[in-house]
């Protein structure tokens, strides 16, 4: 299964080898930035330039959750290994750790002195990675 999202506000997930359409989501108003399952699988994040994340549950096939808190365009998103956070990465500048039990931010990460582009977390750490149209990287401990 691939997951896809694009301009069209939809996320899409993909089987293949047929290549054939297995599920669509819709309920961003803006293009889609970035998209992750979450590490069950059950469940997945999205990014949006509507400068919201939303966590779908897969079997409900709908929006379970709308994580607001970013002031411009999200350009990426990504599941902590553990599958209780997600991150978030923003025009604004700014990161974001979402603890999505508590359905609430967790930590907003600033440093970089542009967009923040990308972010990741490193396998089973609590260490996060972002790079950011200032051209740099940095390192983030999330518990700190």
């Amino acid at each position: 299964i691939v997951l896809t999202g694009g301009d069209d506000r939809l996320w899409k997930t993909w089987g293949f080898p047929e290549g054939n359409i297995l599920m669509t989501g819709e309920g961003h108003t803006d293009w889609l930035s970035g998209c992750c399952f979450r590490p069950s699988g059950t469940q997945l994040v999205t990014s949006s330039g509507d400068t919201t994340v939303r966590i779908w549950d897969l079997s409900r096939h709908g929006c379970i959750l709308t994580l607001r808190g970013h002031s411009r365009a999200v350009r990426a998103c990504f599941w902590h290994s553990c599958g209780d956070f997600v991150a978030s990465a923003s025009m604004d500048g700014t990161s974001k750790i979402w603890d999505v039990n508590s359905e609430r931010c967790r930590y907003t990460l600033r440093g970089h002195k542009e967009s923040v582009n990308s972010i990741e977390f490193l396998p089973f750490s609590s260490t996060a990675l972002t790079s950011s149209a200032d051209k740099t990287l940095c390192l983030w401990d999330v518990r700190t």
